[in-house]
C-alpha cells in the first residue's frame, strides 16, 4: 500500500514537473511575447522575463522591438528602356515600437516584415525603375535610390502600421548586363582621362594666373618703391628750399639788423655831431689839429691858414725875427 502511495505521488509530481516546463516560458531582452491559443491571437503581450501560460493550449511567439536590420536579396527591376537589372542587397533598418505590437501582428501576423517591408522594397524599387532610364538608375539617381526609398516605405507605414519606423535604408550597386557594363567602364575610363585633362588645364592656367598675379604684385611693388623712393626726394628737396629760405630769411634779418644798428648808430652819430658842431668846438677841434702838425715852416711869413685875424695883427706890431716858429 505504501508503495503504491509513492508510485502515485511519483506520477503526480512527474506530472507537474511537466506542466512546468511547458507552462513556464522566457522573454528576451528587447522583445515583446504575443501569444496563440487554438490559432487566435490572445490580446495579452509579456515583456522580458519569465511568464506563464497554459501548456498545449497556448503559444507564444516573441517579436523583436529594438533596432534590426532586414535584408532584401536579389530584387529584379525593369529600367523604361526595358533592361532588366538587379539589386544583390538592400538593409533596411527599422525598428518597431512596443506599444504597437498587438496591432501590428493583428493585422500583419509575427512576420509584419514580409508584407510591409519585404513586398513593400520590391514595390517602390520597381516603381522607382519603371520611370526611370538605366543611365539614370546605374549613374545620375542611384545617390537618390536609398532616400526615395526610405520616404516612400515610411509614407506607406505611417498609414498601415503606426509605431514601425524606418531608420535608413542602404542600397547596393545593381547588376547590369555584362557588355553594358563594359561599355560604362569604357566610358568612365574616357571620363576619367577627360578629367584628368581639364584638371591638367586647370592646373596649367592656375600657374599662369599665379605667373600673372606675381608679375602684377612684383610691378606693384616696384612701382610703390619707385613712388617711395620719388616722395622722398621731393620731401628731401622741400626740406633744403625750406632750410635754406629759413637760412635766407635768418640772413636777411641778421643783415637788416645789421643795417638797421649801422643806419641808428650813424643818425645818433649825426645828431651828436650836430649837437657837438658849436663854435667852441670847433675852434677847439681847429686848434687841436694843428697842434698835432708835425711840419715846419721856415721864413718871416707863416701861413695866414693857421693864424686868424687877431694873429696877424700881433704880427705886424711884432717884430719876428727868422727863427723857426713850430706848432
Amino acid at each position: 500500500m505504501a508503495d503504491v502511495n509513492v508510485g502515485a505521488l511519483a506520477f503526480i509530481v512527474a506530472i507537474l514537473a511537466l506542466i512546468a516546463n511547458f507552462s513556464i516560458h522566457k522573454v528576451e531582452e528587447g522583445h515583446v511575447a504575443v501569444y496563440y491559443r487554438g490559432g487566435a491571437l490572445l490580446s495579452t503581450t509579456s515583456g522580458p522575463g519569465f511568464h506563464m501560460m497554459i501548456p498545449f493550449l497556448t503559444s507564444f511567439r516573441p517579436v523583436q522591438t529594438t533596432l534590426q536590420t532586414d535584408e532584401v536579396k536579389n530584387v529584379p527591376c525593369g529600367t523604361s528602356g526595358g533592361v532588366v537589372i538587379y539589386f544583390d542587397r538592400i538593409e533596411v533598418v527599422n525598428i518597431l515600437k512596443p506599444a504597437a505590437v498587438y496591432e501590428i501582428v493583428k493585422s500583419y501576423t509575427a512576420d509584419y516584415d514580409k508584407a510591409l517591408i519585404f513586398n513593400k522594397v520590391h514595390h517602390e524599387l520597381n516603381q522607382f525603375c519603371s520611370v526611370h532610364s538605366l543611365q539614370e538608375v546605374y549613374i545620375d539617381l542611384f545617390d537618390q535610390i536609398d532616400e526615395n526609398l526610405k520616404k516612400a516605405l515610411q509614407e506607406d507605414l505611417t498609414v498601415m502600421a503606426p509605431g514601425l519606423n524606418i531608420q535608413a535604408v542602404r542600397v547596393t550597386k545593381p547588376k547590369i548586363p555584362e557588355q553594358i557594363r563594359k561599355n560604362y567602364e569604357l566610358m568612365e575610363a574616357e571620363k576619367t582621362k577627360l578629367l584628368i585633362t581639364i584638371q591638367h588645364q586647370k592646373v596649367v592656367e592656375k600657374e599662369a594666373e599665379t605667373g600673372r598675379k606675381l608679375a602684377i604684385i612684383e610691378a606693384e611693388k616696384s612701382s610703390q618703391v619707385a613712388q617711395i623712393t620719388y616722395n622722398q626726394k621731393i620731401m628731401e628737396k622741400e626740406s633744403q628750399k625750406k632750410i635754406s629760405e629759413i637760412e635766407d630769411s635768418t640772413h636777411l634779418a641778421k643783415e637788416k639788423a645789421i643795417a638797421d644798428a649801422e643806419f641808428y648808430k650813424q643818425v645818433k652819430l649825426i645828431e651828436s655831431n650836430k649837437m657837438k658842431l658849436t663854435p667852441e668846438f670847433l675852434e677847439y677841434t681847429r686848434i687841436q689839429a694843428i697842434g698835432q702838425n708835425n711840419k715846419v715852416y721856415y721864413g718871416n711869413t707863416i701861413p695866414n691858414m693857421f693864424l686868424d685875424s687877431e694873429m696877424l695883427t700881433f704880427k705886424k706890431k711884432a717884430s719876428v725875427k727868422d727863427e723857426p716858429l713850430t706848432s
